[in-house]
């Protein structure tokens, strides 16, 4: 029974819509509808968030703080409204004043505060904490312009900006009371009091104000309400208006201009030495705000800091957040006056660190004398951390500087975040088995043998109410009449229900049905969007993630190139169609992957043209992917391709997607594809490729990727059609270049694209054959399906509750 009835919930957006916007509603547009809309959904949240505070405050919990500079929170409208059990009430009070529910729902801009997997994770972490009624709050910055929109001109990538704010701004609550105080460069001085104990001065410094702007997270089917914190940036000097009267505008908005950049734009390119002391001042100013915010509540409730770890844990979601270690001894040393060793037991009982990545150029460094101009007093603290951990590294390894110059966390002028998170945190965890394990053997290996204890593992999840129930409907009510209910969004372990029903032939029926439709709604869309009409008889092939080289878009691509020279050989070939669709930004600074996007764009152009093609092979790349557009692509997908190279994706939450919606798929034994293996045998899986292990013996062993070129003749013709290019003229000879002789300080084909090509065609030719024998593939379809329970978020935080946090959850 939901809470407001449908009478109920049309009053509301329509007081809102008068005192708000001074419309009624026949003269509101559907931007102020929308609003109305979030405005009430955030009144309702809001009133259960002071309730769950009271409740916290009250029985002093333990409460944990998610520190992440990512956020990928995708839209809300629909979220919040599920989430509350309001869905079908706010789209029957939508429709019944004379607006479309879907239509609105469309309106909001994603808040695109995040790249990638990373943001995403932390999105359905959030949800999950809140629905496990866990007291959690999430901080980020509150950026004006979220990750790029992509724009796909001439075949390449362009940048514009992503202003989400203004309509995605209605979820946001300011609050000025709660403002803090951020202080960037300046100088430090030691100053000694009458009893000997040091007091630094801080003084010439410029001051940042960080600006709380709260986004309320509802959890399912509780009352339980949770925070995301967003810190936005002000300066807190007002304009001179004596310059300003002067003619001198620029300089009188000066100050201004340079704290508000802070919170400008996500992530600035930082291969240059501006955007590295923005990024730095970025990670400072959310850290420092994120401790003061949460000292100060602190303190407010029990009037010491001493018992400060026994009711907060701070996780940190990759190196980004470090500074919060030096940023929380500072406060205790210089503004509580605790002891060195009084403070650094507090901090290393409070903090926790999630690694996400084994990618040397992800674990940070930075220049120390970055941080010796812009924070001072960090840089103090730091050093003093850096030199006692020193000593003990020189105790237990004596002479050993190889091990020494490996672990210390200053060292040849830079500063390393990993190194600093390896010394000063209770836990360390890597996001899937495989990965853990990495960690453990390769990337910390002597800190592992040091603190075996201090390692484990939490294996990443996704929010299955929303990636499966909320996105792909008629799955879910398939679901719920097979397993006798919804009791599978708060136990996705029920999912197991269905594999019963694996014989079934009315289930195999309907869930082909649902994936056919799926595949007209979604081509639908994309022809409303872009023109481009898919084939929607032919299988869809699909790899959507952020491009990088190790995730090797490019070996899907030589794939692609292969199997249109055979249908050029051959036109009458028996063939099984195939729409292979690709989603992917490129980061700003990266050449190489933006110069795969603008190879996919010429292919897709070129087989878009050949007549031989024609209902036979598509390739579409779609622009500007993220969360809205992977909404509606998962649910439509039949094969996921998780190709990356063994040991270098840490898990891979998007596989889990695919997986849950009953895509099939063509992976590599990496990342979380070990654990989809393990739950799903070699039978409901399409594996290829090295391992993780059969990786590092190939580039011990010498790897030649000519000889892959040389002896295998499909191969040498696809790279050499790189090389010449196509139709357009457009030669990718330097690709060919990186993977024959490597290129810029890389080795030749530093992925393995050529040792795993004659594999991964392989893989693809044994799941189209399958594909061809649908009641086989329907069911591995259902059994993936049936045994994805364990890739819910739920799962992983009822993991970190327990074994990381020691907190009770629902």
């Amino acid at each position: 029974m939901a809470e407001y009835t449908k009478a109920q919930l049309t009053e509301m957006i329509t007081g809102k819509l008068q005192r708000n916007f001074g419309r009624t509603v026949d003269e509101a547009a559907p931007p102020h509808m929308f609003k109305a809309c979030a405005l009430v959904l955030r009144d309702i949240m809001s009133r259960r968030q002071m309730a769950t505070d009271n409740q916290v405050w009250e029985g002093q919990q333990r409460q944990v703080h998610y520190l992440s500079l990512e956020f990928l929170m995708g839209r809300s409208l629909e979220k919040n409204a599920y989430n509350l059990g309001l869905l079908g009430t706010l789209k029957d009070a939508l429709e019944g004043l004379g607006f479309s529910a879907s239509d609105l729902f469309e309106l909001e801009p994603d808040a695109g505060l995040g790249n990638g997997g990373l943001g995403r994770l932390a999105a359905c972490y959030l949800d999950s904490m809140t629905t496990l009624e866990i007291p959690a709050t999430g901080y980020s910055i509150c950026y004006e312009l979220g990750i790029f929109k992509q724009k796909i001109i001439d075949g390449k990538q362009v940048e514009l900006a992503d202003n989400w704010l203004g309509l995605g701004d209605a979820w946001l609550i300011p609050k000025m009371d709660e403002a803090e105080e951020v202080r960037f460069g300046g100088k430090v001085e030691d100053c000694w009091d009458s009893e000997g104990h040091n007091h630094p001065e801080h003084t010439g410094y410029t001051t940042v104000l960080a600006i709380p702007r709260d986004m309320e997270i509802a959890g399912y089917q509780t009352r339980h309400t949770n925070v995301l914190r967003l810190w936005d940036a002000k300066s807190p000097v007002p304009v001179d208006m004596s310059l300003y009267s002067r003619g001198e505008y620029l300089k009188a908005v000066e100050q201004q201009a340079m704290a508000e950049v802070i919170a400008k734009v996500l992530y600035p390119d930082d291969n240059h030495y501006e955007g590295k002391s923005l990024r730095l001042k970025q990670q400072y100013f959310f850290v420092s705000a994120t401790v003061q915010s949460i000292i100060r509540k602190h303190r407010a409730q029990y009037g010491t800091l001493r018992n400060f770890h026994e009711k907060h844990v701070i996780q940190i979601n990759d190196t980004h957040p470090t500074l919060v270690i030096p940023e929380l001894m500072r406060i205790l040393l210089d503004v509580e006056g605790y002891s060195w060793e009084d403070a650094w037991h507090i901090v290393t009982q409070t903090v926790c660190y999630t690694n996400h990545t084994v990618l040397a150029e992800a674990l940070e460094r930075w220049p120390q004398s970055l941080i010796q101009t812009l924070l001072p007093r960090i840089w103090t603290i730091l050093k003093e951390i850096a030199s006692r951990y020193q000593r003990e590294l020189e105790h237990r390894y004596g002479n050993d500087t190889g091990k020494i110059a490996n672990m210390a966390i200053i060292w040849g002028g830079e500063v390393r975040m990993a190194n600093l998170c390896i010394c000063a945190c209770q836990t360390v965890n890597g996001v899937s088995a495989l990965h853990s394990e990495i960690l453990k053997k390769d990337v910390f290996h002597d800190a592992y043998l040091a603190r075996p204890e201090q390692f484990t593992n939490v294996t990443n999840g996704i929010d299955h109410r929303r990636w499966l129930s909320q996105i792909n409907p008629r799955l879910d009510a398939l679901i719920r009449d097979c397993t006798g209910g919804d009791a599978y969004l708060l136990h996705p372990e029920a999912l197991q229900g269905l594999e019963k029903y694996r014989s079934d032939k009315t289930v195999l029926k309907k869930l082909a049905d649902i994936k056919h439709d799926n595949k007209l709604r979604f081509a639908s869309w994309v022809a409303r969007e872009s023109g481009v009409v898919l084939n929607t008889d032919a299988v869809f092939d699909v790899q959507v993630k952020r491009l990088h080289e190790y995730k090797r878009q490019l070996l899907n691509v030589l794939h692609i190139i292969s199997l249109y020279h055979q249908l050029r050989d051959n036109p009458n070939m028996d063939f099984v169609p195939q729409t292979f669709l690709f989603g992917a930004k490129a980061a700003p600074g990266y050449h190489v992957a933006k110069e795969i996007i603008q190879l996919i764009n010429s292919l897709s152009a070129q087989i878009d043209r050949d007549p031989v093609c024609k209902d036979k092979l598509q390739v579409v790349f779609l622009e500007n992917y993220r969360v809205s557009l992977a909404e509606k692509l998962i649910p439509a997908s039949e094969i996921s391709e998780q190709i990356s190279t063994a040991g270098k994706e840490a898990s891979g939450t998007g596989n889990m997607k695919f997986m849950m919606n009953g895509a099939l798929t063509i992976g590599t034994l990496d990342g979380a594809n070990v654990e989809m293996h393990q739950q799903l045998g070699d039978e409901n899986i399409f594996l290829f490729g090295l391992t993780a292990q059969e990786v590092v013996q190939r580039k011990q062993q010498g790897y030649h990727p000519m000889d892959y070129y040389q002896q295998d003749p499909v191969l040498k013709r696809v790279i050499d059609q790189l090389s010449a290019g196509f139709d357009d003229h457009v030669s990718y000879a330097d690709l060919a270049t990186r993977l024959l002789y490597g290129a810029g300080g890389s080795p030749a084909d530093e992925y393995l694209l050529l040792a795993d090509f004659q594999s991964y065609c392989q893989a693809h030719d044994r799941a189209l054959r399958v594909y061809g024998d649908s009641k086989r593939w329907n069911q591995m379809s259902l059994t993936n399906i049936a045994r994805s329970g364990i890739f819910a978020a739920d799962r992983s935080i009822k993991e970190y509750a327990e074994n990381i946090w020691h907190v009770p959850t629902r």
